[in-house]
């Protein structure tokens, strides 16, 4: 999946520009995410896959391989990203089923067919 390889390129390109350029925002950002992500009263998983619902209803493809991607690395099953991303859809409605293609792509990336 070229466009997956590009979005992940991309992004490893910026978030170095980021870090070189010493942004104190982009740096607060990082440990923002950290603090997120980590567990806590839900896992780490559990909140990657509430991520991944709101990237689909937020349509942002970059959010969707990022956060479909963390939640394969936590332990989660394609089932239950596909259950997330079945939230986003109802969450969503008609314009979150567009969101969702690009999730299917991702999940058979991270997951196999």
């Amino acid at each position: 999946m070229d466009k997956l390889k590009e979005i992940s390129r991309k992004r490893k390109i910026a978030h170095k520009k980021l870090l070189d350029l010493d942004s104190k925002v982009y740096k607060a950002f990082l440990e923002l995410e950290k603090a997120t992500f980590s567990d806590g009263a839900l896992s780490k998983k559990n909140k990657e896959l509430i991520a991944v619902g709101i990237s689909v209803v937020k349509n942002c493809e970059s959010c969707m391989q990022w956060h479909i991607e963390q939640a394969a690395k936590s332990g989660a099953t394609m089932q239950e990203v596909l259950e997330a991303v079945e939230v986003g859809i109802e969450m969503g409605g008609g314009p979150a089923t567009v969101s969702a293609r690009f999730a299917l792509d991702v999940m058979e990336d991270c997951f196999g067919k």
